[in-house]
């Protein structure tokens, strides 16, 4: 739940998603959800010429178990609170 309510703060924030087929989409978070699968808006292609076919799409719905990695924008994390969220997240898991 830790990436999770991370991402949730970074709804309408500019994302870019990298899928394991290794093409990556820059857009607009628009939701996420606990299996973070995300929704984005606006959406254009990084790398255009490798992907033209995806020049099209203007919004799309990501299977959170397709994505490689998110880039998220530059600060807009806070470390400290991403530290304390952890470590809220430990105590939680140890006192159960």
């Amino acid at each position: 739940m830790l990436f999770y309510s991370v991402f949730k703060r970074l709804i309408g924030k500019t994302v870019i998603i990298e899928l394991k087929n290794d093409l990556a989409l820059r857009g607009t978070l628009h939701s996420v959800d606990q299996y973070l699968n995300f929704k984005l808006m606006d959406v254009s292609v990084v790398d255009e010429e490798r992907f033209p076919h995806m020049i099209s799409v203007k919004s799309c719905f990501i299977r959170g178990s397709v994505v490689r990695y998110v880039q998220l924008p530059p600060g807009e994390l806070d470390p400290d609170v991403l530290q304390d969220s952890t470590r809220t997240e430990v105590a939680k898991e140890q006192a159960s």
